[in-house]
């Protein structure tokens, strides 16, 4: 095992290297922020009028829910919920007034300060990212404008491993309020970890953050992946790059095709038109910062093309919180909650499950490359579930499995399986 690792961070440096001299394409930009008009209005709300959550944890009754591996323990409230099969399938069903799971359950964990509570509440506009495990150092974005500066809250939220990793190495000032800064970045701690696993702890701000803004035709936008358009042959590099375990990843997969997905074709792509003149305000990951000098905010003008793969960059994402968006949100990390944290694998799986619905833009990876500048991980984040090669290793050494996340890969699952034929992978880049 510790040759592998050894040559596991070998080719990890050896992309990062290769991210790093990855180039961007030309994007039309504002060069005055002044004249950027902030609409006065929301979008419209149309297919869901009323989006509510459920916040109260229940033990599953039914059996429907409770794993073999777990059931000698006692209930105790997780901060995605103990959500049933049948509460997974009516929540892709789209009604006007809607109530689902969306994490935050009481007693689950990720607990603000009221400090940090009453700050974000005067947010409007936000651009929000964030650190755990200590795996990352605040990066600053560059040349922001005076007027972007009043106009966003720049929230990075952090867990008590990474506060502490930060104040030993970055200089971190405290306002009258109590309120933690470092740069342009207002510092939200999150206590009481929700998950043993910290990818799917960083999954929670990212895919959960609210108050943003996006004006044009779309509400919602994401950068395309590098290199797969298919969500299979991310899986298949996901394993190869022990990203999780391997047997894991299978059964997720497994699940999906079982319910229908198909891999990625060009006939699944949604004709788009174009949008002019709006300002986008994002979501990043702490491994970011603006390339850019021109963000204040940026106003593009993009031609829309064919959604062209099922499979997100995921640094990157620029929403308006609409009750649509919202939705799609909270089950996309309904998704990351149950099965693997490998969010790349639930994005488009989600998408497909709202047949049509729920509408976004999908933009050029090398346009993202253009705005944001990759900075390297302090370190590599490796945990030991990702080790695990076949599911008997896994029950032959409970330990390695995360126990407050992911219980749906050791739930019994309504259908058969067993009958379920993978599609082929063919490897189509070098990535991973």
């Amino acid at each position: 095992m510790e040759n592998d690792f050894h040559r596991s961070v070998s080719s990890r440096a050896a992309r990062r290297n290769q991210h790093q001299q990855t180039k961007g394409c030309p994007i039309p930009v504002a060069d005055d922020p002044n004249k950027i008009v902030i609409p006065e209005k929301r979008t419209p709300e149309k297919l869901v009028q009323r989006l509510s959550y459920i916040t109260e944890d229940s033990n599953a009754t039914n059996g429907s829910q409770s794993s073999p591996l777990f059931a000698a323990k006692s209930f105790s409230p997780r901060f995605g919920g103990h959500l049933t099969w049948q509460q997974r399938e009516e929540s892709f069903k789209i009604k006007p007034n809607m109530k689902v799971h969306c994490g935050f359950m009481q007693g689950g964990g990720e607990e603000m300060a009221p400090k940090d509570i009453e700050y974000v509440k005067k947010c409007k506009f936000v651009v929000a990212t964030g650190i755990f495990d200590a795996y990352d150092s605040p990066h600053q974005p560059s040349n922001i404008s005076k007027r972007s500066e009043s106009l966003f809250c720049f929230l990075m939220v952090v867990d008590e491993v990474s506060l502490k990793f930060i104040r030993n190495n970055v200089s971190v000032t405290e306002d009258i309020h109590g309120g933690q800064w470092v740069g342009i970045w207002r510092l939200i701690l999150l206590k009481h970890q929700p998950y043993d696993e910290p990818r799917r702890n960083g999954k929670v701000p990212k895919i959960l953050t609210h108050r943003y803004l996006w004006r044009g035709k779309y509400t919602f936008a994401i950068a395309q992946h590098k290199h797969h358009r298919n969500i299979y042959e991310e899986a298949d590099s996901n394993k190869r790059r022990k990203r999780y375990a391997r047997p894991l990843i299978d059964l997720h997969m497994k699940i999906y095709r079982y319910e229908g997905l198909e891999p990625w074709s060009q006939q699944k792509g949604t004709l788009s038109g174009k949008i002019n003149n709006f300002p986008i305000y994002v979501y990043i990951l702490s491994v970011f910062s603006l390339r850019d000098s021109r963000f204040r905010p940026l106003l593009l003008e993009f031609n829309l093309f064919l959604v062209n793969a099922d499979v997100p960059e995921g640094a990157i994402i620029i929403r308006e919180h609409t009750a649509l968006n919202n939705l799609f949100s909270c089950l996309w990390f309904n998704e990351v909650h149950l099965f693997t944290p490998r969010d790349q694998l639930s994005f488009g799986y989600v998408v497909y499950r709202l047949g049509g619905s729920f509408k976004f833009f999908m933009f050029p990876n090398c346009e993202y490359n253009s705005i944001f500048v990759l900075h390297p991980h302090n370190r590599e984040h490796s945990s030991k579930i990702e080790w695990a090669k076949t599911m008997e290793e896994l029950k032959k050494q409970p330990e390695l499995i995360e126990s407050r996340g992911g219980l749906g890969l050791w739930t019994p699952y309504p259908g058969n399986l067993d009958l379920v034929v993978m599609p082929p992978v063919a490897r189509t880049s070098k990535a991973g």
